[in-house]
């Protein structure tokens, strides 16, 4: 048996001061993106010598010029044969209750939009995204710990836990 090891990244949904949208980058600039065209959170991979919340910090902060000040980890997905060469990616899932400064319309991978929760799964999500999205906005003190394998860009099975 093989060792798994996943590229480590972070994942955040970024609420609005009144709860009720939250901010998402729309991955339309790059046609080569593996998430052309998809609506996803702000984050990215974890960089050598950095813990989580640094790397989510850096990455929100680079991604939409936020700072996040309120960070609440919902939970972890596992999603081995996701990336371009059927890597397998190790997600830590957020959610960003505040923040201080004021976001950019964009960078270099998309959009930002501020969208309606409740609107979110008419989106071009991840097909992945929609069995688990609902616990990162939920108030539960439960975190979920799932699996969510690929083959050939497709969803294979979803498995979680919340504990």
């Amino acid at each position: 048996m093989t060792a798994y090891t996943p590229i480590l990244a972070t994942l955040a949904y970024i609420l609005s001061p009144d709860k009720k949208s939250v901010l998402m980058i729309h991955r339309n600039t790059r046609p080569d993106d593996l998430h052309y065209g998809k609506y996803n959170g702000l984050g990215g991979k974890i960089s050598d010598g950095e813990d989580i919340i640094s790397g989510l910090v850096r990455e929100i902060q680079e991604e939409s010029g936020l700072t996040a000040t309120d960070i609440k980890l919902r939970g972890t997905i596992s999603w081995p044969g996701f990336g371009k060469n059927d890597e397998a990616w190790f997600g830590f899932i957020f959610r960003v209750d505040a923040y201080s400064g004021a976001a950019h319309e964009g960078n270099a991978e998309g959009a930002l939009e501020w969208i309606e929760i409740e609107k979110i799964s008419a989106l071009n999500l991840w097909e992945s995204d929609r069995l688990w999205l609902d616990m990162v906005f939920d108030e539960s003190p439960k975190m979920f710990h799932g699996i969510a394998p690929f083959k050939d860009g497709k969803l294979v099975s979803w498995n979680f836990q919340r504990i």
